[in-house]
């Protein structure tokens, strides 16, 4: 089985409590679909900045900040998308980018 970092990407906050606690509901049935295949469920972020080629810092993190991230095992890139086409990030607007993590 091969390993995938998920990066999410942007989505809309919750409005209110009873939103937010949906949300969160959600995400833990997203994460308990998937079993032991959830490797580090990760955690939102905050702010993003860039270190560009030069060394130089740049705030706001470009034109897509990352919002959070997860480490997910999956046996292909096809399994890894069927996974995250589930995820309730997408229901709010937001994007995920799967990359296979490369084992060194």
């Amino acid at each position: 089985m091969a390993k995938f970092l998920f990066v999410y990407h942007g989505g809309n906050p919750p409005a209110n409590p009873a939103e937010a606690k949906a949300v969160m509901d959600a995400w833990g049935a997203w994460f308990g679909s998937m079993g032991v295949a959830v490797i580090d469920g990760g955690n939102p972020v905050g702010p993003s900045s860039t270190v560009t080629s030069d060394g130089a810092l740049m705030h706001g993190g470009g034109a897509n900040p990352a919002s959070g991230y997860s480490l997910i095992e999956a046996s292909s890139l096809a399994d890894a998308h069927q996974k995250a086409a589930r995820c309730p990030l997408l229901k709010a607007g937001g994007t995920i980018e799967i990359a296979q993590s490369m084992d060194m």
